[in-house]
């Protein structure tokens, strides 16, 4: 059974605002989490037990997971830089 990933209004557009060839590479990991959201260059965020940051190339996915509903909950998407944490 898949999973579901659903991005805020904040990711989304940040998302827009990716260059086209970097947004296409982060819809490929979205649709590859659907599938196992706990697969791949993931890190679990310190405080919350359910917070995850995922690696696509430069960008970063920052997102909780709902385990029950089998929801991947996608916040933001930020540039990897030296502030990004």
């Amino acid at each position: 059974m898949s999973w579901n990933a659903v991005l805020t209004k904040v990711a989304r557009k940040h998302l827009d605002k990716i260059p086209a060839h970097d947004a296409e590479a982060i819809k490929i990991v979205i649709q590859q989490m659907e599938e196992n959201p706990y697969f791949g260059d993931i890190v679990k965020l310190g405080g919350e037990s359910n917070r995850w940051r995922r690696r696509a190339g430069n960008y970063r996915l920052m997102y909780n997971l709902l385990s029950k509903e089998r929801i991947i909950f996608i916040y933001d998407i930020r540039r990897r830089t030296s502030n990004t944490y």
